[in-house]
């Protein structure tokens, strides 16, 4: 398989895993425990049917949509995800790149591997900073002064990462970061040369953000999970949340919400959006999917803030569901990191391109040629 065959999410997550040693795809494709939440997120979709109308005069369709201020030119972008080098040796530069010609909305990870600095240089479109709030009170410092100073328009932070997921997938490959070989990945490594050479030649792997605060991750081995354990405050609540909307005094959205009542207190706190998330099923296993939560808390504060879906979506008909059911914006990660896998930058950009042309395929299929067109009686819930 090549980039030329890959149609679809599955295809481009095909082809990721040839080029990828297993510890690296395993990182990317797993979960946590059993599994169950991150398969979840996907099928929830498979149980509310589309109902389309006819007969509209559909032979133009806008997909742009507002977030945080900002017009992008689609109702997706590219979620934060960390370590983004691992998986290609271009990196965040990649999927920035990509982003940039769709004219969306790119996230970029305290654990990313290339600096906001960097990030800022290359791309003018709009740009998310993802927060992690460390123990390393200089550490939160240096990352919201730096996200600021290099004009990044929203800072989203993680709240459901008080403490790493059971990501058995990585204990049984042994993942790191800085990745290590050991016994039983050594042939998996040897395997995937290019990789290994991509690696080695393609610029030092950092952590930009992190390095001058923490060794784990940067030049002493970790897995995720030990460090969101060991490195971040399980200690934070919702003042820490408030003083670190106040300080950073623009827009500002909490990534991981999955209850009205915290909705709702987001809201209390100065947010202008959340993003309905479990963390790609990769937290806590047995939590409902971002799109079963998604209807009862875009009514409790969908019209004071934006409520964005993310997680699960493999489709341009998954999309369309959310956002019948008022999300403003749609949101991955693995929708982008697959393809980053497979082919770098023209890999997401065929990627995202895909979503676009099923979406504009998919609008006027359902008789709609605006995103605000989208609205739930389109669609009709499979009760099991």
């Amino acid at each position: 398989m090549n980039l030329k065959n890959c149609h679809n999410f599955s295809d481009f997550r095909i082809l990721a895993k040839k080029k990828l040693p297993s510890p690296i795809f395993h990182y990317i494709d797993g979960a946590a425990d059993d599994e169950v939440t991150y398969n979840r997120n996907t099928t929830a979709f498979n149980e509310v049917d589309l109902v389309p109308n006819v007969l509209r005069g559909v032979e133009s369709v806008d997909l742009s949509t507002t977030i945080f201020g900002k017009k992008i030119d689609l109702p997706f972008y590219c979620s934060p995800t960390a370590l983004q080098r691992l998986f290609h040796y271009d990196g965040e530069r990649a999927v920035g790149k990509a982003a940039k010609k769709f004219n969306t909305m790119f996230g970029v990870s305290a654990l990313a591997t290339v600096s906001v600095e960097e990030i800022s240089s290359l791309i003018d479109t709009p740009k998310m900073f993802q927060f992690y709030f460390h123990k390393d009170r200089g550490l939160n410092d240096s990352c919201l002064e730096r996200a600021k100073a290099a004009n990044f328009d929203v800072m989203a932070l993680t709240v459901d990462t008080i403490t790493g997921g059971n990501r058995e997938r990585d204990l049984r490959t042994g993942f790191t970061s800085p990745p290590k070989l050991t016994l039983s990945s050594l042939f998996s490594f040897a395997t995937k040369p290019m990789w290994g050479i991509n690696y080695l030649t393609k610029g030092k792997f950092e952590l930009p953000h992190l390095q001058d605060f923490v060794k784990e991750g940067t030049s002493t081995n970790s897995s995720i999970g030990n460090y969101f354990s060991t490195m971040l405050d399980q200690s934070m609540n919702w003042n820490d949340a408030e003083k670190l909307c106040s300080k950073w005094g623009g827009h500002f959205a909490l990534k991981g919400i999955m209850s009205v009542e915290d909705a709702k207190k987001a809201v209390d706190i100065g947010c202008t959006g959340i993003m309905v998330s479990n963390h790609g099923g990769r937290q806590l296993d047995g939590s409902r999917s971002p799109f079963d939560q998604l209807a009862e808390i875009v009514d409790a504060v969908g019209d004071k803030i934006d409520v964005i879906c993310e997680g699960g979506f493999q489709r341009g008909t998954h999309m369309l569901k959310a956002l019948s059911l008022g999300a403003k914006a749609c949101a991955g990660g693995r929708l982008y990191l697959y393809a980053l896998a497979a082919a770098g930058q023209a890999g997401v950009e065929r990627a995202l391109g895909q979503y676009k042309a099923e979406l504009e395929r998919d609008m006027k299929l359902m008789g709609c040629t605006k995103i605000s067109d989208l609205n739930r009686n389109n669609l009709r819930f499979r009760y099991t």
